[in-house]
């Protein structure tokens, strides 16, 4: 028997609303009640978010973090999908990668940082170097996993109308694997977002990461803080729902399983 909830339409808009408002509402209470002078409130957040964006901080800061996520990012979808169809197809070949995948996969990026620094320096290079390895890993797998799950009957019928190694991956198998992909795609996006924000903190000196460590250090502006560190799951939740949509386009729901 299924157990998932079916919502009317209003609901999928005004029950998160007022999950959001009870959430700021506890916050409001908690800090009254604490009477603590240095964690900010909801108005001393919003009074704060209104100063960065009076000083055009804000949304400069904003648009330098997905710059720079969009350059790593999209390095390693270009680099990890085809590296990972290509796996996926030759078993042989994935069965001598995949042990220094498996070794480099659970390595934090955030580990990479001092490598990163050291390489490239501090700048825009580092960072995107950091965001690639980090998306470039659950990429490939997801590709690679997508291949290894074609039904074997779809390429047996691209071979019978003849089509060419080449076109049999361009043409069926990777169609037929990028429900799968969609997926990777997603689960690094946002690590590369979880990413970006680290690497500011330590090797730039803009973007929302930088903002927080700034914020921290010049006055210790907390107010400042939470702002910049709101703003950045908002930017993440917008992130993962542009995902979601895409998985719900018609030519690729069949690939997803619904109990």
């Amino acid at each position: 028997m299924s157990t998932s909830v079916q919502f009317r339409s209003w609901e999928k808009y005004v029950l998160p609303l007022f999950a959001a408002g009870t959430v700021l509402a506890l916050w409001h209470l908690s800090v009254r009640w604490s009477g603590t002078k240095v964690f900010p409130s909801p108005l001393d957040v919003e009074r704060g978010m209104r100063e960065l964006v009076h000083n055009g901080v804000l949304w400069r800061y904003a648009l330098d973090s997905l710059r720079r996520v969009a350059c790593g990012y999209g390095i390693a979808a270009t680099v990890g999908v085809p590296a990972g169809l290509l796996l996926g197809w030759y078993p042989a070949a994935a069965s001598v990668v995949n042990p220094a995948i498996q070794i480099m996969r659970p390595i934090s990026p955030i580990a990479w940082i001092p490598v990163s620094i050291v390489l490239f320096g501090i700048g825009e290079v580092a960072a995107s170097f950091l965001i690639f390895l980090a998306s470039v890993f659950p990429i490939m797998v997801a590709a690679m996993n997508g291949v290894r799950n074609v039904p074997s009957i779809y390429r047996r019928a691209g071979r019978n109308f003849g089509l060419s190694r080449a076109k049999l991956i361009i043409r069926v198998v990777f169609p037929a694997a990028l429900p799968q992909i969609i997926v990777g795609l997603r689960i690094a996006l946002g690590i590369a977002w979880l990413v970006v924000v680290a690497a500011e903190m330590i090797a730039i000196d803009s973007g929302l990461g930088y903002l927080v460590i700034d914020a921290r250090n010049s006055g210790k502006r907390y107010d400042l803080v939470v702002a910049a560190m709101i703003l950045i799951g908002l930017i993440g939740l917008g992130l993962d729902t542009v995902f979601r949509s895409v998985e719900k386009l018609k030519s690729l729901r069949w690939g997803f399983r619904h109990e």
